[in-house]
């Protein structure tokens, strides 16, 4: 989800235990999707940390892994020979497929439940003590690509702790897995599987160019890498080298993961200055809010066509063009809290796409950037 410069392997054993899940990019759901899951019990945690480590059949076995294979070396000009050597070394995971299915008894969505998971002390601390020690740098990346540190604070925080829980699956069975054993029973089975070929290929493709251990890199069951769980193919889109050191290590180095962040958003369409949301109330004379709530979060209205449904925003004015989306967000059975997303919102759900998500970025990193020592 940058320009690839670096070993990936050298960058990528580090181990990782995912804390968003790339899995689901279920609209407004609250799912993550760019880690795994933590284990509830200490022998659940020891099976999956085995099974992320051995596996079971390997793909060598598998005629459609191996055809794959062929397919991927000879459309990129690659040694087909050992190209089969490496994917044939993946093993299938068995626990990772049934991660990718939703619930079979959804709980309903709650954000003040999911807010306390990440705005919560520790992340917080946390995040006030990664500010402190790379202020510069993330200075840097706001004036060089116009996104603000409280948010590529928050993305960090959110994702691994600051690279505290990166994920210890080895990246290339869980790829293998989901690119050839993806659930049945998902509602977009064939679209996801496709999405998780097309990174398996990004992996292989990179590291058989530059040289390095396609078997060594640890990272989220899905296949998300590094401080900020990039899929092979935002590390090969937006990863940057921002240390300067002439390499680029997502794992170890604090300031490329932080330049990485703000050009993964400013390749999304960053704007400069646009704040990610309004405060706003209703105005039930006027509210029409099936409307309003139709395009779910792409923003779609003015202010002007905002107001006119029902919505009024609480500040003003705002800058000329501004489009703007109600976005909802369920609090089990209490009322619904609303504000007014922007493009720079939709923009932090291109990482994740949920509401909530993205609602628990800006808030942890507005929260950390107010508990900065004065």
């Amino acid at each position: 989800m940058h320009a690839l410069t670096r070993t990936l392997a050298a960058l990528i054993t580090a181990s990782l235990l995912p804390t968003l899940a790339l899995a689901s990019h279920e609209s407004k759901t609250g799912k993550k999707h760019h880690a795994g899951a933590k284990a509830s019990k200490s022998t659940s945690a020891s099976r999956k940390k085995s099974e992320s480590v051995a596996g079971t059949t390997p793909y060598a076995q598998r005629s459609e892994a191996m055809a794959f294979a062929d397919d991927v070396a000879d459309r990129r000009q690659l040694d087909r020979v050992a190209l089969r050597d490496t994917l044939g070394q993946a093993r299938l995971l068995p626990g990772v497929p049934r991660l990718m299915l939703p619930p079979s008894s959804p709980s309903a969505k709650n954000w003040q439940a999911y807010r306390a998971r990440f705005v919560e002390p520790v992340r917080i601390n946390a995040g006030v003590a990664f500010w402190q020690r790379h202020r510069d740098t993330l200075e840097r990346a706001e004036r060089e690509f116009g996104v603000p540190a409280a948010v590529i604070a928050g993305i960090l925080g959110v994702e691994t702790l600051y690279g505290q829980h990166m994920g210890n699956y080895r990246v290339i069975d869980a790829l293998a897995t989901l690119a050839f054993d993806f659930p049945a029973g998902h509602p977009r089975a064939a679209e996801r599987q496709a999405y998780f070929r097309g990174e398996l290929e990004q992996f292989l493709a990179y590291h058989q160019r530059s040289g390095t251990d396609a078997l060594q890199p640890r990272g989220s069951y899905a296949g998300a890498m590094g401080m900020p769980q990039f899929m092979p193919s935002s590390w090969a889109r937006y990863a940057v080298d921002f240390d300067g050191d002439g390499r680029i290590d997502l794992f170890n180095s604090p300031a490329d993961a932080i330049g990485s962040v703000a050009n993964y958003f400013k390749g999304y369409g960053w704007q400069t200055g646009l704040p990610v949301r309004y405060a706003m109330h209703f105005d039930p004379e006027w509210l029409d809010k099936e409307t309003l709530l139709l395009p779910d979060i792409l923003p779609t209205f003015s202010p002007a066509q905002f107001a006119a449904k029902g919505a009024v925003l609480d500040e003003g004015p705002v800058a000329p063009g501004t489009k703007l989306a109600l976005i909802e967000l369920h609090n089990g059975g209490a009322q619904p809290s609303y504000v007014a997303g922007t493009d720079n919102f939709y923009v932090i759900t291109r990482y994740n796409w949920s509401s909530y998500y993205a609602m628990a970025v800006i808030e942890l990193g507005e929260a950390i950037q107010a508990a900065l020592p004065r």
